[in-house]
């Protein structure tokens, strides 16, 4: 089922399974960067356990990231 062509179309573009796992992956590379962000800031400007708890987030948000890229490369090529 995965690898044949989706027959829904969402605003006019065909939904292919290379489309979905495209824009998955893009969601595993915003979770990166706003995991970044997040560290960053908390470094910078945030102090006590205030920082704590957002470096915490930011730890969840970048498992969540790496568990989308674990999927994204261990699924392989779309063939499409």
């Amino acid at each position: 089922m995965y690898g044949e062509r989706i027959k829904e179309k969402v605003e006019g573009i065909d939904v292919t399974p290379s489309l979905i796992k495209m824009w998955i992956s893009f969601a595993g590379i915003g979770a990166f960067a706003i995991a970044a962000l997040m560290v960053a800031i908390s470094h910078t400007k945030l102090s006590g356990w205030f920082a704590a708890l957002v470096r915490v987030i930011a730890f969840v948000i970048f498992l969540f990231g790496t568990i989308i890229m674990i999927y994204v490369v261990a699924s392989g090529p779309t063939g499409g």
